[in-house]
């Protein structure tokens, strides 16, 4: 699926007129939140998860930084009252080509009658027994919204008491739950990654936390994970270099010890020439004093 597939645009803002979208409120007149809070300590470091470790890839994605990540963030799809029932606030989800800011401002909310692509992918982290995230009540269950209100292409349900993920894919108006690959992952191909279960620790706790890797099975790191691998690397580059002093070192004392060796050799050369010469000179001498007594040496 291409990237920048327009068949998910939201079938709710399909039939409306541009004037008359042009006087329906904008993500600064809907309320930031519907009043829910965190549901525990554990979602927060989830989504600083995901956000970190797939920045650098969306960044490759969107050179010109035309994307935006919502946390917690409302997702606007109809007009209602109490104005904020008309939005699903999901705990992560992923808008590619549209700017992270509106008119200089950050955006408060994203309001689906004001943009032409719905997110990519949404992800529920469930805190309870997943009957929320799975609802399919029209125009109140979750999964009901982002299926044929928003038409989110990937939607995914992250269990961490399960050390489980659901991912579902928007094929002609329905959803269908798609099967892991070799590796227990489920391939977001518009992306460029593989969203699975990790087991290890991050920030205060080891869990099952949700992740990305690449399409070849490389787990995407995070900023903290990816410094703290440079640093190994470079402690790795100098513990080698270390070593090859110390090699060097080694050769060096070995190049003395062989080449005191030689002077040695060279010495005791030149001291058994010195006894050859000393040797021959006595005999030397000997020889005439036997041959003046009249005795020849022979």
């Amino acid at each position: 699926m291409s990237i920048i597939d327009l068949s998910g645009r939201s079938p709710v803002t399909a039939n409306l007129s541009p004037e008359l979208i042009k006087t329906l409120p904008d993500h600064t007149q809907l309320p930031e939140s519907d009043g829910t809070f965190v549901k525990n300590f554990q979602e927060h470091p989830q989504s600083l998860l995901l956000t970190d470790s797939i920045s650098p890839v969306l960044e490759q994605i969107h050179p010109d930084g035309q994307y935006c990540i919502g946390q917690d963030s409302g997702i606007y799809w109809r007009l209602t009252e109490p104005r904020e029932k008309g939005a699903e606030a999901p705990d992560w989800f992923y808008v590619p080509l549209v700017p992270p800011t509106l008119d200089g401002q950050l955006r408060r909310s994203y309001v689906m009658w004001q943009e032409i692509f719905p997110p990519l992918i949404v992800l529920e982290f469930v805190s309870g027994n997943g009957d929320q995230e799975r609802d399919n009540t029209p125009y109140k269950g979750k999964f009901w919204v982002y299926e044929k209100a928003i038409r989110v292409p990937f939607y995914g349900i992250y269990e961490v008491s399960k050390a489980s993920i659901e991912v579902y894919h928007l094929v002609e108006d329905h959803y269908q739950l798609l099967t892991p690959n070799e590796r227990g992952h489920y391939p977001v191909p518009s992306m460029g990654v593989e969203l699975g279960i990790w087991q290890g620790h991050y920030k205060y706790a080891t869990l099952p936390w949700l992740r990305w890797w690449d399409l070849e099975g490389n787990l995407l790191l995070t900023g903290e994970e990816r410094a703290s691998q440079a640093e190994s690397l470079i402690e790795q580059a100098e513990s080698r270099a270390e070593q090859a002093e110390s090699l060097v070192e080694q050769e060096r004392s070995r190049a003395e010890q062989a080449e005191s060796l030689v002077e040695q050799a060279e010495s005791l050369v030149e001291q058994e020439r010195l006894r050859v010469e000393q040797a021959e000179s006595r005999a030397e001498r000997l020889a005439e004093q036997l041959r003046a007594m009249g005795i020849e040496p022979e």
